[in-house]
């Protein structure tokens, strides 16, 4: 039995996925997070063997959660299910620790096949991003400005360019403003960028976004 803890901060997707989980006899939820403060509580009184994780919710979230997931429960694999599918996003995910990685636009059948396999000690990551993976790491695409980008500043950047203020990604990060608007004014200036149309134009031409 694979006993599994889903971290999704959205109700509609914690229950989709729980629909499909109840649908294989192997697959057991145990317990659902909707922030990364309730992710490292459940790991450590649920005892689960596999964590379905998205990469956006409010408190610990990304790449810093997976690297608390990986100090708090070293054994425990983590399958990451996002609504990235850039070679940035996932490459620093699986950098971090996470074993496995696929989108939300994946087949149900995709996401079981995924959990099993990570679940039994291997790594998944979607074709169809292994792919971005394997292509993006030419030297060029490394020495593009957002390489340099630190994993806070990454994250703080694609919420801007989906439209999200620093009131807002700061109230998701449970970070101050303050703090975001740092964030916002260093990943800008080490793009070489002065305005948020700059910003999501950078994104679109990157395929970031």
């Amino acid at each position: 039995m694979i006993r599994i803890l889903i971290g999704d901060d959205h109700a509609i997707v914690r229950q989709g996925l729980r629909l499909v989980l109840t649908l294989m006899p192997e697959l057991e939820l145990v317990a659902e997070a909707k922030n990364g403060w309730e992710v490292i509580e459940h790991i450590r009184t649920c005892s689960p063997n596999l964590l379905l994780l998205d990469m956006n919710m409010p408190g610990p979230s990304g790449v810093e959660l997976i690297k608390r997931v990986r100090a708090e429960a070293p054994r425990l694999p983590i399958l990451v299910l996002s609504m990235h599918g850039e070679s940035q996003v996932a490459g620093r995910a699986i950098k971090a620790g996470a074993a496995g990685y696929i989108t939300k636009d994946s087949e149900p059948e995709t996401l079981v096949a995924a959990i099993r396999q990570v679940a039994g000690g291997a790594h998944y990551i979607e074709p169809a991003v292994a792919e971005r993976l394997l292509f993006d790491t030419s030297p060029k695409e490394a020495a593009a400005p957002h390489a340099a980008l630190s994993d806070r500043e990454y994250q703080v950047f694609l919420m801007l360019v989906q439209g999200r203020s620093v009131i807002d990604i700061a109230e998701t990060l449970h970070l101050s403003a303050k703090t975001v608007s740092t964030h916002k004014c260093r990943l800008m200036q080490k793009l070489g960028l002065d305005n948020l149309s700059d910003l999501v134009r950078y994104a679109l031409k990157h395929e970031l976004a």
